[in-house]
């Protein structure tokens, strides 16, 4: 017996060992997952990085053509008197093909010079107009000037219209591919930033769609959002945190408060279809009432961040406050709320952050609409970006792709500047108990 039971202790000291091997061994297998699974995580979001980046990039790039444009008196201010409105009733389709024809002069069918005036953009007059009013000493003189060319031009000069296919499978036929050519030779052809994707609004046109007006309703709607979300949820915070008894009806009130933040998006936007447009007959399609669709959508997320923040600050500053004499509402809006406000502030953030990217309320309440309008107030028609970003996606032109990717590079950099706000904002105000 005593034999065994030395064997049995021998024994003792390889047991363990194994059993701390096959234990480190796990915890090594474990970490190992982790790492997979975050390498294929990072790996499936720069593949799609990568992807909207190579689709995108070269919306911000317009393939403009120089025109030798006569800016002829007579035609435009024959009295000499500059003033804007003579000037905007010029005949600037006049002056703009005239240009186009003495770029081309060997080209004198009706017909091709039709086709031929489709090398360039349907705004050419107007991009003249716009020239001559903001700068009336470009009158009665003659001037190489930059213009957009046509979306399919653009393509082509992109490179994603194949020439080696038929003339058939091509929306540039030969014609234009000889007048294209021709004017890239003679150094005619350039790729310019596109200013226009950021100062206009959507146009059926792919080479004058932008994006400036989604993004004044995003900011209208997020205005609205913002006023109505905040205080709102703040108070509401408050209220359940420090001062509301706990019973059966505040336990009910949190409960569903948890649950409405788990709620589909688009049931707001039912929401806010029947209550907003059909009862109280608010206007179609304004940020007025996209924000306050996307209140509503957001309250339960801030509400909670509130709450969370209003729990992190220690008992003791609220016996502290208490112990001087101060009163419950004193100790609360004196030492507690200022204390948790970064924590609210950040949540506000990432809730205004989930509120810019949302669409499916927005489509509900009538946001889809095709608007060419720049909106000025919160009660005109507006689209939001990512509402633009869907209506570009189902375009079936060819150079609305790549605006549909810029579109999204343009809010994703909106999204990460708000997280990002959002972090250094509680990195600089939160304190540690």
């Amino acid at each position: 017996m005593t034999d065994a039971a030395a064997l049995l202790a021998s024994k003792r000291p390889d047991l363990s060992r194994a059993r701390i091997n096959r234990r480190y061994a796990a915890e090594k297998r474990f970490r190992l997952y982790g790492l997979i699974a975050i390498g294929a995580a990072m790996l499936m979001l720069a593949i799609l990085l990568s992807t909207i980046v190579a689709k995108g990039y070269s919306a911000f790039l317009q393939t403009h053509i120089a025109l030798d444009v006569t800016f002829d008196q007579s035609v435009i201010d024959p009295e000499g008197t500059r003033n804007p409105q003579t000037l905007a009733r010029a005949d600037y389709r006049g002056i703009s093909r005239e240009a186009v024809r003495d770029t081309f002069p060997e080209v004198t069918g009706r017909r091709d010079t039709r086709n031929l005036y489709k090398l360039f953009s349907t705004d050419l007059e107007f991009e003249v107009m716009r020239m001559v009013l903001a700068d009336p000493a470009l009158i009665g003189t003659t001037k190489r000037v930059w213009v957009k060319s046509a979306a399919d031009i653009d393509m082509l000069s992109k490179g994603y219209i194949n020439r080696d296919l038929p003339q058939a499978d091509r929306r540039v036929n030969d014609q234009a591919l000889g007048w294209y050519d021709k004017l890239d030779a003679e150094g005619r052809v350039s790729r310019l930033f596109n200013t226009t994707f950021f100062t206009t609004a959507d146009s059926r046109e792919p080479e004058q769609a932008g994006i400036l007006g989604a993004l004044v309703g995003s900011a209208l709607t997020l205005l609205v959002t913002l006023v109505i979300v905040f205080p709102v949820g703040v108070s509401a915070a408050v209220y359940l945190e420090e001062f509301a008894p706990k019973n059966k009806w505040t336990d009910l009130i949190e409960v569903n408060i948890n649950n409405l933040a788990a709620v589909p998006s688009i049931v707001f936007g039912l929401l806010g279809l029947a209550v907003f447009l059909n009862f109280f007959g608010l206007p179609r399609s304004a940020p007025l009432v996209g924000g306050l669709v996307l209140a509503l959508m957001t309250l339960p997320t801030i509400i909670i961040a509130g709450r969370s923040a209003l729990k992190a600050v220690p008992p003791s500053i609220r016996e502290a406050a208490l112990g001087v004499g101060a009163s419950h509402m004193q100790t609360v809006t004196h030492h507690v709320l200022p204390l948790a406000m970064p924590g609210m502030l950040t949540g506000t953030i990432i809730g205004m952050a989930q509120a810019l990217g949302e669409t499916a309320p927005l489509l509900m309440i009538g946001m889809v609409a095709f608007i060419v309008d720049i909106p000025g107030s919160i009660t005109d028609a507006a689209t939001v970006l990512p509402v633009q970003i869907y209506l570009w996606a189902d375009a079936p032109e060819r150079a609305f792709v790549e605006r549909t990717s810029a579109a999204i590079l343009v809010l994703l950099a909106f999204l990460i500047a708000m997280n990002l706000a959002a972090i250094l904002l509680r990195k600089k105000f939160e304190r540690r108990w």
